[in-house]
């Protein structure tokens, strides 16, 4: 069967303030969506990637109808619904029953049989999980004319009812997985992560394992209980992936697990591995701070790494606790410290609007995150995605927008009761002059250009700088 994923059309503008959505621009690999073509390519289907980031509406549709698809897969975020919709009603009108059109993604995976609901007879299926073997099951029953009822991991419409099937379990053997179908992507060097957070391009995309063992509340995983914990790709699987990636001729690679260091052996072996081979690519990194110490970041920097992020959050020790971080302050200064020491770059995201904070309390984060002093900081608003719990027990902490353009980490789609949206709005504000705005911070940056890929982020990056002190309600959609 022939198989057309899709990834909507979205606009930087869609995220990001105008105004700085130059220095915050980043197009991802979308690795859930590779993984998926992988699969089917390697039972046989033929499979097309049409991606959004890069086409407009009507050169999505056109490149479609020319490839005459028996499937489309449609991904959604939650900020990215209306447009999958949107998409699905043109695909719907031009084809009719011809194609199946299924969606998959963060939003569909938590809405589930809402998105069928909302999306009236434009969209047949939603992928609740992990797609890989879903969608292929699915393919083969439509390629038989059988029944899609009892698949599981598929909310389908079945003789005019919406039918929801069990879930999925997830996927322990990983490494029974393709690689991802990055040849599908074009040119890949069209997908660079953020200024400022890559050293060498093309930059690949790279997951050594899913899931997670921790209870944040923000954070929106598949295996709510943990119950199974976060399932690991052997070492020498991830090695024979990452050779593949540098004969694709990828020269970095950006590990997008949620923490690399949840299982500290295997992390020190990766990395002893990758000196070992000799294998040339720069790297970088996430970590939670009370799983890194100065030995294993050392071997991280040895083995070409050259950055990596510590989810900080807050400065305040009572909200992260309510965030059930499981870390603290001092754990949070000393792995910046460590890594620094290692000799490699630091970046630390932070929330505002955590429940519970005050504005003061946001104002303490920024003077922690200013003395934590590390290379690269960013400042969101905490954003209840559904799945979540904070989404899920939303009336016990504060108000949620009803729009779902909002849910960024740029909106402030939720407001504590301790707080207002324009408080959090200027707390970020207030972040990102303060860190950017220092006279230090900016000699310090200045003395460290040294190619010409690092004067144009440092352009960007003053442009941005320039509208964070001119423009007093930057951050209002």
């Amino acid at each position: 069967m022939r198989c057309a994923l899709i990834i909507p059309a979205w606009t930087p503008e869609d995220i990001f303030s105008s105004k700085t959505s130059s220095s915050q621009i980043n197009y991802w690999q979308p690795l859930g969506t590779l993984y998926v073509a992988a699969v089917l390519r390697r039972a046989g289907h033929e499979v097309v990637f049409l991606n959004g980031a890069f086409m407009t509406r009507e050169s999505i549709l056109s490149a479609t109808r020319e490839f005459m698809p028996d499937v489309i897969g449609l991904y959604s975020t939650t900020f990215g619904w209306n447009r999958a919709k949107e998409a699905a009603a043109d695909l719907k009108r031009h084809f009719g029953d011809k194609v199946f059109i299924c969606v998959g993604g963060p939003y569909p995976i938590a809405a589930q049989e809402r998105c069928l609901e909302d999306a009236g007879d434009c969209i047949d299926a939603v992928i609740t999980g992990e797609g890989e073997h879903t969608t292929l099951e699915m393919m083969e029953r439509l390629e038989r004319g059988e029944s899609l009822e009892g698949i599981a991991g598929l909310v389908c419409r079945e003789g005019g009812r919406i039918v929801g099937n069990p879930p999925r379990p997830l996927i322990t053997d990983l490494d029974s997985l393709p690689f991802p179908a990055r040849e599908l992507l074009g040119d890949a060097g069209r997908y660079i992560p953020p200024p400022a957070t890559y050293r060498r391009k093309p930059v690949a995309v790279l997951i050594t394992s899913r899931g997670c063992n921790r209870q944040c509340i923000y954070c929106f995983q598949m295996d709510k209980s943990r119950a199974s914990g976060i399932r690991y790709r052997s070492v020498e699987n991830v090695l024979q992936e990452i050779e593949y990636c540098l004969r694709q001729g990828y020269r970095e690679i950006k590990f997008i697990d949620d923490t690399l260091a949840a299982d500290y052996d295997r992390a020190m072996h990766l990395a002893k591995e990758i000196k070992a081979r000799r294998l040339d690519f720069t790297w970088f990194a996430s970590a939670c701070v009370n799983q890194v110490d100065k030995p294993l970041l050392r071997a991280f920097k040895e083995a070409g790494c050259w950055a990596i992020l510590f989810g900080a959050e807050s400065g305040v020790q009572k909200n992260l606790n309510t965030l059930r971080k499981g870390t603290t302050l001092e754990q949070i200064r000393a792995a910046v410290q460590a890594a620094k020491e290692a000799g490699l770059k630091v970046s630390t995201p932070f929330l505002f609007g955590i429940p519970g904070e005050t504005f003061e309390e946001g104002l303490q984060t920024i003077r922690f995150a200013v003395d934590l002093n590390p290379d690269m900081a960013n400042f969101h608003a905490i954003t209840p995605f559904p799945g979540t719990y904070l989404h899920d027990n939303m009336e016990k902490y504060g108000t949620m927008s009803g729009e779902l353009s909002d849910f960024t980490y740029q909106g402030a789609a939720f407001v504590p009761y301790t707080m207002t949206r324009d408080e959090i709005r200027k707390l970020r504000q207030i972040a990102f002059r303060s860190f950017y705005g220092r006279p230090s911070f900016i000699i310090r940056k200045v003395l460290e250009l040294r190619t010409p890929s690092d004067f144009k982020v440092a352009l960007k990056s003053i442009r941005s700088l320039f509208w964070l002190f001119a423009k007093r309600d930057l951050f209002r959609k």
